[in-house]
């Protein structure tokens, strides 16, 4: 792993729309790396995670509504396999009130987790956009074109070209979880460059540590997890938590808890059910 010392990255201008939340819950570990092709070690086709969310209101938590996380094996052509991992996230109706979310999200890229294509499709309060990016790969650089249509019809759109590998917000966390982070130190910084529709950007999460979560199911198991924070720099250099994530410390890396920490309020998601997982869940503590 690539060791850094601190160096402010741009703040997040992507909402905080639920759907763009998921995409960073399996950030477990990352290396920026000009090289895009990597080995899959991590999911399979079929592989299907549900989640329930949570929003603090006047001291009371109350459901906030459901995500589910998709992946399936594609046809790219007529010679060549890929994999598509989509997202929806959706607001409950009691939700609604108080800010509606809509998402949809999809991605292609190939067997190697070499980025092809993202769509996001989000209604976030009274706010729609759809953003796409294409990406390609001129003389060994990575290039993402994007293109962001708003509400009122107009469009902005961007190309940007990297030595480093760049991602959209569904292959990041597809490729991340193939790392291993037996080497992590707490307080560790791992760097990654994120298409956001907008621009490209440089995002950071911090390696927290090891803790043990007790998961709100039938069962109430108990998962050995890996902790890390998203954060964000104010144009200070002063240090922002955002999100906190608690990752399965197994071969699968599957988020099983998030917190949220919004201008307004606090927000928390739990993993509720999970289908065609690749490897056994070694992480669930046996008391």
């Amino acid at each position: 792993m690539k060791k850094t010392t601190h160096t402010p990255s741009a703040p997040l201008h992507t909402g905080r729309g639920w759907g763009w939340i998921f995409l960073l819950l399996m950030l477990t570990s990352l290396t920026t790396s000009a090289q895009c092709p990597a080995v899959n070690n991590a999911f399979k086709s079929g592989e299907q995670l549900d989640y329930e969310m949570y929003f603090n209101w006047k001291f009371v938590w109350i459901k906030a509504g459901t995500a589910r996380l998709k992946t399936d094996a594609i046809a790219l052509t007529d010679s060549t396999n890929g994999f598509q991992t989509s997202l929806i996230a959706t607001s409950s109706r009691r939700a609604d009130h108080f800010f509606k979310m809509r998402d949809t999200l999809i991605s292609r890229m190939t067997t190697q987790m070499e980025p092809l294509y993202f769509r996001k499709g989000a209604e976030e309060g009274k706010r729609y956009t759809v953003d796409e990016a294409w990406f390609s790969y001129p003389g060994g650089k990575s290039q993402a074109n994007q293109r962001r249509l708003h509400k009122d019809g107009s469009i902005r759109t961007a190309q940007d070209t990297m030595d480093e590998c760049i991602y959209d917000m569904l292959s990041i966390l597809q490729r991340a979880r193939s790392f291993d982070p037996k080497d992590y130190k707490v307080g560790d910084k791992i760097h990654f460059q994120m298409a956001t529709g907008r621009k490209v950007e440089k995002q950071t999460l911090i390696y927290r540590g090891k803790k043990k979560f007790e998961a709100e199911d039938d069962d109430e198991t108990v998962y050995r997890c890996l902790v890390f924070s998203l954060v964000e720099y104010d144009k200070k250099g002063r240090e922002k938590e955002v999100i906190t994530f608690y990752i399965t410390d197994d071969k699968n890396h599957l988020p099983v808890r998030l917190d949220l920490f919004l201008n307004f309020g606090s927000a928390k998601a739990f993993l509720k059910g999970i289908k065609g997982n690749r490897h056994p869940l070694t992480s669930i503590v046996k008391e």
